[in-house]
């Protein structure tokens, strides 16, 4: 180098930095024919947009199981963990302590394993406790990946993670970018729906659009009775509703225009307009009075169990919500502040939040698959992170980020198969660990979406779901 003159360097090298640029807007070129999603029409946000990828589903159904279930209870067979319940921790997983932070602290040197029977099911053989009797019958249609691992054992953060691809709030949540990214086939019902009696903790920030239009925002629907409510006017007013929202709408335009700069004004007149025409259509949806008796029944609805019956109805609810075309509906677990998380009376708050779902989940997967839309709907049982196998309190477990299982059915995934493990006690994530950020990336490519084109400018950089480009992998085995 030190025999090149400036002169010459640049002259060499000028080629080379035009390729760049070349690069650059070869780039851009193929990124628009693929399909990447760029300027929605501000006016028409939830307006559907073709996929960038060959899509496996259409739709999602997301069964957040707030508050940490222990899936090694439930659908995560661990012998070994039977075999030495009540012994201290081996010395082989105390070493690890270094590396999983303080899943160790506040629990005591001892193995415990639930109290459940296990069996096998279907022609795939995936094991199930005896806690998830219904949730077995449709083995065969599960993919589980039982090698998740989180970045947080605090609820809220783990909650932000698994929602919104990131620990701290403030970043928009994967339905938002679904819904972004595809829009919906109902213009006369929002994009995405969240079903809940408690959302999840740190409440709205779960669903948030953030920095997104304010369209994306989850839209939350009561799952008894009118599903928003005061979506119907006075009698007296009905007959001049069109022609006031006409108006109003004109100044609202004129007002818009002469503020380019804020995109949000263009989302209220976007909402006035779906406020308007979900009148009809919202309220007709949850009359699931409609439904026969017998898939009420299926459901739960009016069962003694007041949790099952409540969990019964926001399952027949996101049935019908995906019938009518919703792209995203999301429905959350708990009854009160701590849904699966039972620190000093694990075998009760497990006991307790499986009979809530157990049946209501088992009879969502039948239902779709019988109506045929099973085969386009992705749904996701998944909570924040697990437990650890070692004793908390009386017969508790503590938070564990490092290793738990969630599943997916429908929409094109592997039915049937197992991805990954967790080792021989269910204390972490061995086999195949799988981070947040690749479930997020399987689920949009599954929807046709590729994970690096779904992204958004803000503050001069592309920000993603999915974080990074290329930092995210697929989840080898899962889409078919």
């Amino acid at each position: 180098m030190d025999q090149i003159a400036r002169r010459n360097f640049f002259d060499r090298a000028g080629a080379g930095f035009a390729g760049v640029a070349l690069n650059a807007l070869l780039a851009d070129e193929l990124r628009a024919e693929a399909g990447a999603v760029g300027e929605v029409d501000p006016l028409r946000p939830l307006a559907e947009r073709l996929p960038q990828l060959a899509p496996r589903a259409k739709q999602v159904i997301f069964l957040f199981q707030y508050g940490g279930p222990s899936t090694f209870d439930l659908l995560d067979y661990k012998p070994e963990l039977i075999r030495l319940s009540g012994q201290p921790v081996p010395q082989s997983f105390k070493a690890q302590q270094d590396e999983v932070g303080g899943v160790f602290n506040h629990c005591h040197d001892e193995l415990m394993a639930g109290p459940w029977r296990w069996g096998q099911h279907g022609q795939c053989g995936h094991w199930f406790s005896d806690l998830l009797p219904h949730t077995a019958q449709h083995a065969d249609e599960l993919c589980i990946v039982r090698s998740m691992f989180s970045d947080s054992s605090n609820h809220a953060p783990a909650t932000y993670l698994m929602n919104t691809g990131a620990i701290l709030g403030g970043r928009p949540s994967l339905g938002s970018w679904v819904t972004y990214g595809l829009g919906s086939a109902n213009q006369n019902l929002p994009g995405y729906v969240l079903l809940y009696q408690v959302g999840g903790l740190g409440g709205s920030a779960n669903w948030s659009n953030a920095f997104l239009p304010a369209a994306y925002q989850g839209t939350q629907f009561r799952y008894e009775g009118a599903p928003v409510l005061n979506l119907s006017p006075p009698q007296r007013l009905a007959g001049v509703q069109r022609s006031t929202l006409n108006f109003a709408q004109a100044l609202n335009r004129r007002h818009a225009e002469q503020r380019a700069i804020v995109p949000d004004l263009q989302g209220r007149i976007a909402s006035y307009e779906l406020a308007y025409r979900m009148q009809a259509e919202a309220l007709d949806i949850g009359e699931l009075s409609q439904e026969t008796r017998e898939t009420q029944e299926a459901y739960a609805i009016h069962d003694s169990n007041s949790a099952r019956a409540r969990y019964g109805r926001m399952c027949l609810l996101s049935r019908r919500l995906i019938e009518q075309g919703v792209r995203f509906v999301q429905s959350y677990n708990a009854v009160d502040k701590l849904g699966w998380d039972g620190h000093d009376n694990h075998v009760e708050y497990h006991r307790r939040n499986a009979a809530q779902t157990d049946q209501p989940v088992a009879a969502l997967l039948r239902d779709l698959k019988q109506r045929g839309l099973l085969e386009t709907t992705l749904v996701i049982w998944a909570g924040e992170f697990g437990r650890t196998p070692m004793r908390q309190g009386a017969s508790g477990r503590n938070h564990n980020p490092y290793g738990f299982n969630i599943w997916m059915a429908g929409g094109g995934v592997n039915a049937g198969a197992s991805v990954g493990a967790t080792d021989e006690i269910g204390l972490r994530a061995m086999d195949q660990p799988q981070p947040v950020k690749n479930l997020h990336a399987t689920i949009l490519t599954a929807l046709g979406i590729s994970p690096d084109e779904l992204y958004f400018d803000h503050q001069g950089r592309q920000e993603r779901l999915t974080g990074v480009a290329q930092s995210w992998k697929l989840i080898p085995g899962v889409l078919g």
